[in-house]
């Protein structure tokens, strides 16, 4: 057990993804390296992450990663660059877990679990010669001339060193409940308002909700102004001349819920949602046939309304997307589903493409930081070195993974982050030792 008197040369406060791959790498580097944790085992938000799988990282390379993460990717660069995704999936494997790639570009553990990625992490930790303190919560961290005294509910520690990985409050369940914040504040360092990421939305509509369990495996969502009209024949021209950064898009799969949307595309637009003033700034819009054009599903829906006019519409529509859905959009239209083609109207024949190419579904919030993979904001960016992930404001002071403004989409893409933000700041405390 380590004893109060003793002055460590790190200790890492978080035993996350990030803070077990820091204090992992502390001691191979040979730090007398201590993890404090709140929660009695490590890596919880680990064994629930990826329903349970874990996706530990993206199949791509360092560009590919600093892409998804848009503005944030020049604080990332050097941190990445030391800890790329291929070195991740070799580091897991020299740690005995084999992984699989997947089409989507997802790396997981060949055996679909989690808790075989936590086991690995919390073991080659023991193994390197960390030590590990569970079940104690920290209640205060003070800066003194030449240590850090980490006070818990039931002793205190000393570093000449201290890295912060708590996260921040996405599945506050697990035990992230923001407490790195207000010490991180009463240190000088300014919070961006954390709110949820890559979180489930809640709709107003009704028929939103009633289509439960629709889901399209493969359709573009985009989050846009509110105030954004949308016209499926010049959407895209449209949203070129938006702001800069006012626009999210995806294409993935989405899901439809009792509760309004989700599945990987609403979770990856969600920042949109919650970052706006008013959820209501915002409206998706929701392209249901991405590989086809306007021009074409036109030509194609005119045609059959002349050799195929006895058709009923919604058996029509139903050929191209989930019959529950084609009912609703022709109820929105105030169309008959069991009305024949021949008797479309030129609008009414304009409606169905917009709602095929464009369809808008609105969104009231989102299922919050219960329900919330990530969290956006955080410690801003630029009172962090990048190069070391040293504060820039009190030296001796170690930033890393979801404490930091740093949000990135689904696809491994934030463990990766975690893992190479947590590994630099361990060997800037060795280079600075």
């Amino acid at each position: 057990m380590p004893q109060t008197s003793e002055v460590w040369d790190l200790i890492v406060i978080g035993a996350g993804a990030a803070g077990m791959m820091a204090v992992q790498r502390a001691a191979e580097l040979g730090l007398r390296a201590l993890l404090l944790e709140k929660n009695r085992k490590p890596g919880v938000k680990i064994l629930i992450s990826g329903g349970t799988r874990c996706n530990l990282t993206h199949n791509t390379n360092v560009a590919g990663i600093l892409e998804a993460f848009g503005e944030q990717a020049k604080f990332l660069r050097p941190a990445v660059r030391e800890f790329p995704p291929e070195r991740v999936v070799e580091h897991f494997h020299q740690l005995g877990v084999a992984t699989k790639l997947e089409p989507n570009g997802k790396v997981f553990p060949a055996t679909d679990r989690a808790y075989d990625v936590q086991q690995a992490l919390w073991k080659s930790l023991l193994n390197s010669g960390a030590e590990a303190v569970l079940g104690e919560a920290v209640t205060q961290v003070n800066r003194e001339p030449d240590s850090w005294l980490v006070t818990t509910a039931m002793d205190r520690y000393r570093a000449r060193r201290l890295l912060v990985t708590t996260g921040g409050c996405s599945y506050s369940g697990c035990g992230t409940t923001g407490d790195g914040y207000a010490w991180m504040r009463e240190l000088g360092h300014t919070i961006i308002e954390p709110r949820p990421a890559l979180v489930p939305l809640t709709s107003p509509d009704a028929w939103v909700r009633e289509l439960t369990g629709v889901t399209l495996e493969d359709v573009v969502l985009r989050a846009v102004p509110a105030n954004f009209d949308i016209d499926c024949t010049d959407v895209n021209e449209r949203l070129a001349r938006v702001r800069k950064g006012a626009t999210i898009t995806r294409r993935t799969a989405l899901l439809f819920t009792h509760f309004g949307l989700s599945g990987p595309a609403a979770m990856d637009v969600s920042r949109a949602v919650t970052r706006a003033e008013q959820p209501s700034d915002v409206q998706l819009v929701c392209d249901l046939l991405p590989d086809e054009t306007v021009e074409s599903l036109e030509s194609r829906l005119q045609h059959e309304c002349q050799q195929q006019g006895g058709r009923t519409t919604g058996r029509w529509l139903s050929e191209l997307i989930p019959q529950r859905l084609a009912v609703a959009a022709l109820e929105r239209l105030r169309l008959d589903a069991l009305g024949r083609l021949a008797e479309l109207s030129r609008d009414a024949r304009r409606g169905i493409l917009r709602e095929l190419k464009s369809m808008r579904l609105r969104v009231d919030g989102s299922r919050g930081f219960a329900k919330a993979e990530v969290t956006a904001g955080g410690v801003c960016r630029d009172e962090v070195n990048p190069k070391t992930m040293e504060s820039r404001l009190v030296p001796g002071l170690y930033l890393a993974g979801e404490l930091l403004d740093v949000d990135g989409p689904i696809g491994g893409f934030n463990f990766q982050a975690a893992f190479s933000t947590g590994r630099l700041a361990a060997q800037s405390v060795r280079n600075a030792n």
